[in-house]
């Protein structure tokens, strides 16, 4: 089953600051229909204007992933990391405990960024947060783990707490990349940019595709393309 969440037909709200579109229920939207996928609860697709961003507010167990796609976010929180996270990386929140926050974009020009909450398979555990790079080029026609709790997870993949894997790639039009998903597990596929076909559904650009029984995965770009997929676990 691929089921298809078009991006028109996601919730949202508009803050002036922040311009925000929500795959799942969020905040004030609420669909019953849409209460996450499996144990991917959140996926907000946000603008965040020049010189504005999120004031310090605080989260509990939950691994919260920030792919920035355009611009760059600057994270600070109560246990002194801090950090800049630019276009076409990651960073990785394990609020566990609790951690207090903020996100601002520093920049001159707006910041979109995709933020995607997975609840961990364990609670209660100390939290953190971390940054990494991963280069567009290096995804060109491959997925790439960049967070992953899997036990074969790559070193380079931020650690999360959650036998979930979050995969990237970039696409020249025409080209195609497998993933061997299996029929117990879930996933979730958004383009970033362009559309693709997911075993010959389209997904088109900032849409969603919720995936079920199904082993293999053929991913087609339709357009020059870059998209994330997230690999998740069953059901409980």
């Amino acid at each position: 089953m691929i089921d298809i969440r078009d991006f028109n037909s996601l919730g949202g709200a508009d803050h002036g600051w922040l311009t925000a579109k929500h795959h799942f229920s969020f905040a004030n939207y609420r669909d019953p229909e849409r209460f996450g996928w499996g144990k991917l609860r959140v996926w907000n697709d946000d603008l965040i204007r020049a010189g504005t961003g999120f004031p310090p507010h605080g989260h509990r167990d939950m691994e919260i992933v920030t792919y920035v796609r355009e611009g760059a976010i600057t994270h600070r929180d109560h246990l002194n990391n801090e950090g800049r996270t630019v276009a076409g990386d990651v960073q990785v929140m394990s609020a566990g405990t609790g951690i207090r926050h903020e996100e601002w974009n520093l920049e001159d020009v707006d910041t979109r960024i995709f933020q995607i909450w997975i609840e961990p398979a364990k609670q209660g555990l100390r939290p953190r947060w971390e940054t990494a790079s991963f280069p567009k080029e290096d995804r060109k026609g491959r997925l790439v783990p960049l967070a992953s709790g899997k036990k074969d997870a790559v070193a380079e993949a931020l650690w999360i707490a959650q036998d979930a894997e979050i995969l990237g790639a970039t696409l020249d039009a025409g080209a195609e990349v497998t993933h061997l998903l299996g029929k117990d597990r879930l996933a979730y596929l958004v383009p970033a940019k362009g559309r693709v076909e997911v075993n010959g559904v389209e997904v088109t650009e900032r849409s969603g595709a919720a995936i079920r029984d199904v082993e293999t995965l053929t991913i087609r770009a339709l357009d020059d393309a870059e998209f994330l997929l997230v690999d998740l676990p069953p059901e409980d």
